[in-house]
């Protein structure tokens, strides 16, 4: 079928899934199932310590009693490594990424002193290590960091399509030179989300409208890897009773819980499409 989306519902296993991810995960299963295309779950499995495997288990249990079955195997990010480290010495032999020897404490005391843009994470980072030679710090853990007046010289004017929004010009510049490459863990949710998207044939690439200004960081991505750009969709948010996002770290209430307790989460999916859905989503190709 043209225009068949292939869709991806990728949780983080360092917590227990809330009702907001169920309904993205409606959302990426009920495109794909509408449009003849296929509904992919991925694993972001590579935040160190806080990855365990307890959660994977628990997070398909909580697809499969939604009633969410996804077309294959989920993919777990760590078996992408070579993928992702592949990539980062791509840009680095470009020339496009730099060391990074700071400690958060060493940024935040540099940003008394330099004040710098804020971008849509806050202080943008203010260049203590750009042209450091840093010899004496080679022994220290460092990350590496994306040179992004380089890499905007590289990539020229961007820009990217959501369902709902249409054209979107891009503007990554604000948010700095943004790390590539952790000190505590491989890629960044950055480079590892825009590599497999691209492995996977993603597209539309749906997630929550939290994640819309780092679509401008992933396109980037796209050029300076010479990767396809899909179409976006930024589904709105499931808020709690205080008006803000649901999250794991504000221990908002698990699908387990329910599950456990005997609920029916075919019953509890079809009450979120019915309440959540909006109307009006274009799969006309970009």
């Amino acid at each position: 079928m043209e225009n068949a989306a292939i869709t991806r519902f990728a949780p983080s296993p360092n917590g227990a899934l809330h009702l907001g991810h169920a309904l993205s995960a409606l959302y990426c299963h009920d495109l794909a199932r509408s449009t003849g295309g296929r509904f992919l779950v991925r694993i972001e499995d590579i935040d160190g310590s806080r990855s365990r495997a307890e959660h994977i288990d628990r997070a398909l249990a909580d697809l499969a009693w939604l009633g969410l079955d996804p077309d294959e195997p989920p993919l777990l990010q760590s078996s992408c490594i070579p993928r992702y480290r592949a990539a980062r010495d791509r840009l680095l032999g470009d020339g496009l990424l730099y060391r990074c020897w700071c400690t958060r404490a060493e940024i935040t005391e540099a940003l008394r002193y330099a004040p710098v843009r804020h971008g849509p994470d806050g202080p943008a980072y203010p260049g203590t290590c750009r042209h450091a030679a840093r010899a004496d710090g080679e022994d220290r853990p460092y990350s590496w960091r994306l040179d992004m007046a380089a890499a905007l010289e590289r990539a020229g004017p961007l820009g990217w399509r959501d369902l709902m929004r249409g054209e979107v010009a891009a503007n990554p510049g604000r948010f700095g030179d943004i790390v590539i490459w952790r000190k505590d863990a491989p890629a960044s949710y950055h480079l590892a989300a825009t590599l497999d998207d691209a492995a996977q044939h993603i597209g539309p690439v749906v997630r929550g409208a939290d994640l819309f200004d780092y679509t401008d960081i992933h396109v980037l991505l796209q050029a300076l890897l010479q990767l396809p750009q899909p179409c976006y969709w930024h589904h709105p948010l499931l808020l709690g009773p205080d008006g803000e996002k649901l999250a794991k770290s504000k221990d908002s209430p698990a699908l387990e819980v329910r599950r456990l307790a005997g609920e029916d989460g075919r019953i509890l999916a079809e009450e979120l499409r019915a309440h959540h859905f909006p109307a009006g989503i274009s799969l006309t190709a970009p």
